[in-house]
């Protein structure tokens, strides 16, 4: 009986739910401290190291315990502790350090990818924890890899149907007039403690049910099998076909590098199905094994036009975040390609024997790659930072496409330091316009300006100093009485204006024809968007009337429009029609879309865009157009 299959003892089991629990508990420890401003768990990194101790160290004496007196599993639970915390304070260094970073862009790739590496080693550990050694028979590895999997999967499941029956048992309770239990199930604790009870029941009858797991991973073997000779035949017919259309289709779909990863992992997951351990004959005749082994032979072609997107993107745009971790993918992806290529050229012994050393072999350099990339070794933040600021430097990038917020917010300490060291080249302070975007960045604490919400009523000093008149460029005559003590005193919405580093103008314009002047307030920010408010007096009085949002093509033109007050106001072709006091809008299909960038011109008519600038839903690693203009984030 493989270690996969042994029993579990009740101690055991009793130790796995027991430890689901405490996970959770722990997870809401946290939150309770994050609400109550605990001084230790207010702080972000200190919860950035708390979360990865917690969702790693349980989850991996979860899924490998066999006995409690093992010594070489606490070993394991150990080693696993260590490495994550060291990574987990080192990236939460990098996502912390200065106002307003965005820590999502630092820890996200961190998450998903420290989850990648836990379950790549479990296998490893659970093998050494079995026989003492890391090197263990490649079967056994395979069946610890699916059995770790599966056991997710219905722990997963089974805590979704958990929470259907309380959900069920809540409604039903609900339309009788009893809120009790509907009350009780959305408390957070006990929805933390539910779910982790739920949870480690659901890795316990994965663990527990080794026949029904193992019919389950027979399924979805069987599903792959089938559809990998399909899968083959499309990945030849493609690398066919592509001498006949060339290279230019293919980067002008401008998602090329995302497609071609797509299939490799297709096709590496697919042929691992087939494969499985190596124990079982061919699944398939011979037409259909040459057609399989073709299929891998031209993997290679598919790693080497990722590679050259990825390539042509960096040497375009240089490195961002994205693409280094793109890059590492890719890497590893490349390993696979060319080690199946090799395995089903191989005629002797089992078919695809060699898939085993190539698994085994990719697996281990993408766990070091990825270890090192959330570590001060291969750091993607400070990669980034310093090749978008030597773009800048030697003139690759032009200072008009620079785009500073990216190095601001986007790429942690080591992105923020970087531009502060770029705030002093001489490149920088001799480009007047460049100097000033960089030092309002760096002056700001937010990178979206904050709406005003129905709490924030009282005004405080340092906002009546800065809202005084003459704090904000106006275009046009002075606003009308009462204005900028209003916006001081935050009865009016500000949208960042006012704060440290704010960029705003205001445009004075009768903007609904009602013979009075209304306001047009705009923070022009750092980051290709522009947020205005609306004001309009009635009465003496000043109202805060609609928001407006406009997005830049990244050239800048629209704040240098409203600069010059160039806004022109477009008037509805059609009304509104009104019946029964019930309002609707007359939608025109024939009329124009709205240009892109909003103006305001004599004539006073409003023209408010809402566009989705396409740079945004480009493939971050695939070449671009070189029309297109600089965004080192994409």
């Amino acid at each position: 009986m493989s270690p996969v299959e042994e029993p579990l003892p009740r101690q055991v089991q009793l130790f796995i739910v027991l430890l689901a629990l405490l996970q959770a508990l722990a997870l809401w420890i946290v939150w309770v401290g994050v609400e109550r401003d605990w001084p230790l768990l207010g702080a972000l990194g200190t919860r950035v190291c708390w979360y990865t101790l917690v969702l790693s160290v349980p989850t991996a004496m979860a899924l490998s315990v066999q006995r409690l007196d093992d010594a070489r599993f606490w070993q394991n639970t150990a080693l696993v502790g260590v490495v994550f915390l060291a990574l987990g304070a080192w990236v939460a260094r990098a996502a912390t350090g200065a106002p307003g970073l965005e820590a999502s862009a630092v820890l996200t790739p961190f998450a998903i990818s420290m989850a990648a590496a836990l379950f790549v080693a479990g296998p490893f550990l659970q093998c050494r924890q079995a026989h003492g050694r890391w090197c263990a028979p490649y079967p056994e590895l395979f069946a610890h890899a699916w059995q770790n999997l599966l056991t997710l999967l219905v722990a997963g499941f089974f805590t979704g149907i958990c929470w259907a029956v309380l959900g069920l048992w809540a409604g039903l309770f609900t339309l009788i007039g009893v809120e009790f239990f509907a009350d009780l199930f959305t408390g957070t604790a006990f929805a933390y403690l539910a779910t982790g009870l739920f949870a480690g029941l659901g890795v316990l009858v994965g663990r527990s049910q080794a026949r029904p797991v193992q019919v389950m991973r027979r399924l979805l073997i069987a599903i792959f099998t089938g559809l990998f000779p399909l899968l083959a035949a499309i990945a030849v017919l493609f690398v066919v076909t592509l001498p006949f259309t060339g290279l230019e289709p293919l980067w002008s779909t401008r998602s090329a590098a995302t497609v071609l990863m797509a299939l490799l992992v297709a096709m590496v997951v697919f042929a691992n199905a087939v494969y499985q351990d190596g124990d079982d004959p061919a699944p398939y005749p011979r037409p259909l094994r040459v057609l399989a082994a073709a299929g891998l032979v031209v993997l290679p072609v598919f790693a080497v036009l990722a590679l050259v997107a990825l390539g042509l993107r960096v040497g375009q745009y240089g490195w961002s975040v994205e693409r280094i971790w793109a890059a590492i993918a890719a890497a590893i992806l490349t390993v696979h390609a060319f080690g199946y290529a090799w395995a089903a050229l191989d005629r002797r012994g089992r078919w695809l024997a060699r898939i085993e050393p190539v698994n085994v072999t990719a697996a281990l350099a993408g766990l070091l790659l990825v270890l090192l990339a959330n570590s001060p070794v291969l750091d993607p933040q400070r990669i980034a930072a310093a090749s978008q600021a030597q773009r800048l430097l030697d003139g690759r990038t032009r200072a008009d496409d620079f785009d500073e917020a990216y190095l601001r917010y986007r790429s942690g300490r080591a992105g923020y330091k970087t531009l502060q060291g770029l705030s002093k080249a001489p490149q920088v302070t001799s480009n007047a316009g460049l100097a000033d975007r960089i030092e309002r960045a760096l002056l700001q604490t937010e990178r979206y300006q904050p709406w005003n919400s129905d709490g924030e009523t009282t005004a405080t000093g340092e906002d009546r100093a800065s809202l005084q008149p003459g704090a904000i460029p106006v275009i046009g005559p002075e606003p009308e009485t009462g204005w900028w003590d209003a916006l001081a005193a935050r009865d009016l919405d500000a949208v960042g204006c006012g704060q440290p580093g704010s960029d705003c103008i205001a445009i004075v314009r009768d903007l609904d024809a009602d013979g009075v002047l209304d306001v047009l307030l705009c923070h022009l920010g750092v980051d290709h968007t522009v947020h205005c408010r609306v004001h309009a007096r009635e009465n003496g009085i000043w109202y805060d009337i609609a928001p407006v949002v406009m997005f830049d093509d990244g050239t800048r033109k629209l704040s240098g429009a409203l600069r010059r007050g160039e806004v022109t106001l477009v008037p509805r072709r059609w009304p509104d029609l009104e019946v029964a006091g019930q309002r609707s809008a007359i939608e025109d299909p024939s009329a124009e879309p709205a240009e892109p960038v909003a103006a305001i011109d004599s004539a006073d008519r409003v023209n408010h865009v809402d566009r989705v600038d396409e740079a945004d839903s480009a493939d971050p690693i695939s070449p671009p157009e070189p029309a297109e203009p600089v965004d080192p984030a994409d």
